[in-house]
């Protein structure tokens, strides 16, 4: 502790002039005693050593450390602060999914806040690229922002040094399921599957397929990715032949297939499937849309309205806000008009019209009917079509603003790809 010099020789004017020097004698000692200091030292006099320096505890300096120290317990115990927690669930679902898993850094109480299974899966997913399907050249890619590097390599090239050929086929919840070929020609029924995460590089190359290999005929097989990001230890693909007669599921958790017999009837797929709420859907041939859960032990059947059935070509399927939706196109005499459908009751199949509008409105033609649908924003009512001629739009249907995203030479379809950030399996290279 640090003292001035006037706390020894005193303030007081009127206590230093009644003192009698030397201290008063009622103190124990007189002028005789002790004479003043003259301010030099007799020479004769013996020296005595220097007394060691008080020593001097930094008592500021530990109450800190103490106290960040509780601040410290307290941030764990509420990263937070005094927030309650469920206005902060409901501030952290409304965060951008890639901000969310950069906030797990902060410390281990925001890691596990923000792995939290019901926050991750309301968190938004911006969709910002499609994966163009090229059987000649191999993965394409279009980068809606328009701005800088995507977000991935849109190369794939992390996976070049272990395959020669690889086409993307679906992507579901982050993860894209690649077809692989070990030479530079695809021939049809001669492919392996590995699944990827675009985002983190992380990939697992899957065992042969057992209806592949079983195919004699060389049938055409269908496979489909299965992935929820709240749950991301675990993917799925189910695999079946056309006519639905075999159905055989890869499972991560297991590393091997296992076959189960089908619930389906003899209807063809067509288009893309929707995996949404544990549940695979397909559209098929018969205009019905067929389910089954990742395990293939509930099988079913929504059926879609009378009118869509009346479209020039199947309905598509996606998947936007967490619900189901049918999109088609009814091309008759007098206008070729886009109708979007929502599906508002699953028990009783319930479907709601949502929007329509015509062609010629969205793409600038009098009449064109080569227009596919290539997907559904799945955090708000976009809408993203492409006509036979490459020429590639999204739609809103809040605003009616149509965008224009470029045109693009030729691809077999598109596969709309949504990052995810998630930790890999284990298992996984």
């Amino acid at each position: 502790m640090c003292f001035s010099i006037s706390e020894f020789q005193g303030t007081d004017p009127q206590a230093k002039e009644s003192m009698p020097p030397g201290g008063g004698g009622e103190h124990g000692c007189t002028e005789q005693d002790h004479p003043l200091a003259t301010g030099r030292r007799d020479e004769g006099a013996p020296s005595y050593p220097m007394p060691p320096p008080p020593l001097i505890v930094p008592v500021a300096s530990e109450k800190k450390k103490k106290k960040k120290h509780e601040q410290e317990q307290e941030h764990e115990k509420h990263p937070a602060g005094s927030l309650p927690e469920g206005p902060l669930v409901e501030i952290l679902s409304r965060v951008p999914y890639k901000s969310l898993c950069r906030f797990k850094c902060v410390s281990k109480p925001w890691l596990a806040l923000c792995s939290d299974p019901d926050i991750r899966k309301r968190s938004p997913k911006t969709m910002v690229d499609f994966f163009l399907r090229n059987y000649g050249i191999g993965p394409c890619f279009i980068n809606l922002s328009g701005r800088g590097q995507p977000l991935v390599d849109p190369s794939l090239s992390f996976l070049r040094e272990s395959f020669t050929l690889l086409i993307p086929q679906q992507c579901c919840g982050g993860l894209v399921l690649c077809k692989y070929w070990e030479s530079r020609y695809v021939e049809e029924y001669e492919y392996n599957l590995v699944v990827c995460n675009p985002a983190t590089k992380k990939w697992a190359e899957l065992p042969p397929n057992p209806i592949q290999l079983q195919d004699e005929d060389e049938e055409e097989v269908e496979e489909y990715l299965c992935f929820d990001p709240a749950v991301p230890s675990r993917f799925v693909v189910l695999s079946h032949t056309w006519d639905f007669t075999e159905v055989a599921i890869y499972s991560s958790d297991t590393g091997r297939w296992t076959t189960v017999e089908s619930g389906w009837t003899d209807e063809a797929p067509v288009g893309l499937p929707v995996f949404l709420n544990g549940t695979l859907h397909l559209m098929t041939t018969e205009y019905s849309i067929v389910t089954v859960d990742t395990e293939g032990k509930v099988w079913g059947q929504i059926d879609i309205p009378g009118n869509m059935q009346d479209s020039s070509d199947h309905p598509f399927i996606g998947q936007s806000q967490g619900r189901l939706y049918a999109l088609c196109i009814n091309d008759n005499i007098d206008v070729c008009q886009l109708s979007v459908w929502a599906l508002e009751d699953y028990g009783g199949a319930k479907w709601a019209l949502k929007d329509t509008v015509n062609i010629s409105e969205l793409f600038g033609r009098d009449r064109y009917k080569y227009v596919e649908p290539l997907a559904i924003h799945p955090d708000c009512d976009l809408i993203f079509l492409a006509d036979r001629r490459g020429k590639a739009i999204s739609y809103d249907m809040d605003s009616k603003k149509v965008h224009v995203i470029g045109t693009y030479q030729t691809f077999d379809g598109a596969v709309p790809y949504v990052p995810c950030f998630a930790e890999w399996p284990s298992d996984g290279h």
